[in-house]
């Protein structure tokens, strides 16, 4: 019986994988990894690592999620060590426990590696803390896109009223409903947002600033996609202060407001 590790590979800057993930990638004979990992990583596995693209874009599916569980579980059986490279953190909306749920299912021994999220680093390679003694002691994690065929189980009206600094993943394309719901239950329409596109990506980073009134025109103009963190909160005003990266790394002018 082999082993089955799953990794979170971080936000994207190759240097901000634990030094565990890293050696869970050298070690590995088989690799399966999704879209959204630096793929320098996979430098650093071994020569005769098999390497499995498993990414996912809405819609257009490189594995089905069933297809990448028996994947896993058959590689195990032969008994090989496989990693499972996953950006972010495996449990932050990585589905990493529905794989681990099936590896313990079928009795395969796997270890989990947690990673930095994004909807952490990515504010903080834009200059926004996610909390501040000051601006914003609560914070949440929730997701933007919705399962097919399935009502939204968010409770927009606890996070509008009751959480400080919201970090909204994979939810561009639902930016018009996210902000609809939020001013419907009470969030002030001047509370600062934004929205950061590949996160610590030193080549790709890009942040759009704005309010709840302005933000959706500000993405459209800029033409902002996913990957993008949203965040919402008046954490984003310290950005004006000390952004450091894309100082580091200009990219195209900004819109804010």
């Amino acid at each position: 019986m082999g082993k089955v590790y799953i990794v979170g590979a971080g936000p994207g800057d190759v240097d901000l994988i634990t030094v565990k993930g890293l050696r869970c990638i050298e070690c590995a004979d088989i690799i399966l990894y999704d879209r959204l990992i630096n793929k320098e990583l996979l430098a650093y596995a071994k020569k005769d690592a098999r390497l499995i693209f498993c990414g996912k874009l809405p819609q257009q599916h490189a594995m089905i999620q069933e297809h990448i569980n028996q994947t896993l579980v058959s590689y195990a059986q032969q008994g090989y060590v496989v990693t499972r490279l996953k950006g972010g953190d495996p449990f932050v909306f990585g589905r990493g426990a529905e794989e681990a749920e099936v590896l313990a299912k079928n009795d395969i021994p796997f270890e989990i590696v947690p990673g930095i999220t994004s909807g952490i680093a990515a504010p903080a390679y834009a200059g926004i803390p996610v909390t501040h003694r000051d601006l914003g002691s609560s914070f949440a994690m929730v997701t933007g896109h919705m399962q097919d065929g399935k009502e939204d189980a968010i409770r927009w009206e606890s996070l509008a009223k009751g959480i400080d600094t919201i970090a909204i993943y994979m939810g561009v394309g639902n930016l018009p409903y996210i902000r609809q719901q939020l001013l419907k239950y009470g969030r002030d329409e001047e509370t600062p947002v934004a929205v950061i596109h590949w996160g610590t990506f030193s080549s790709k980073q890009k942040t759009v600033t704005g309010t709840l009134a302005t933000i959706e025109e500000n993405v459209r103009l800029e033409n902002i996609q996913n990957p993008s963190i949203i965040l919402v909160g008046k954490v984003v005003t310290l950005r004006e202060t000390i952004q450091w990266f894309e100082s580091n790394h200009p990219q195209p002018v900004q819109i804010t407001g």
